[in-house]
């Protein structure tokens, strides 16, 4: 199991070391949620919000956009993608 420490920044952030995102495929943009254990300890996990996303673009094309993309997701995934969405448009409003 690999370890490794990283410091809490001022405003909740912490870069997540470049070995890890390597081993478990983090990348760029990826959804990731955080689940708190009995212990304190919490547990990062890659999110997929959709999982043919890619049949719906080829189909689509240069046409496709990102109503039509919402409307191919299932209701727990336009859930899950609002509250993304949400906690992001948050963030920005604190800067």
């Amino acid at each position: 199991m690999l370890r490794l420490f990283r410091i809490l920044g001022k405003r909740g952030r912490i870069t997540i070391p470049f070995e890890i995102r390597q081993r478990i495929g983090f990348r760029y943009n990826d959804v990731l949620s955080f689940t708190e254990l009995d212990d304190s300890s919490v547990v990062v996990r890659r999110e997929k919000l959709c999982d043919n996303c890619n049949e719906f673009a080829e189909e689509y094309g240069e046409n496709y956009t990102l109503e039509d993309f919402l409307d191919s997701l299932s209701e727990e995934e336009q859930r899950d993608a609002l509250l993304h969405l949400s906690l992001l448009w948050a963030e920005k409003q604190k800067h």
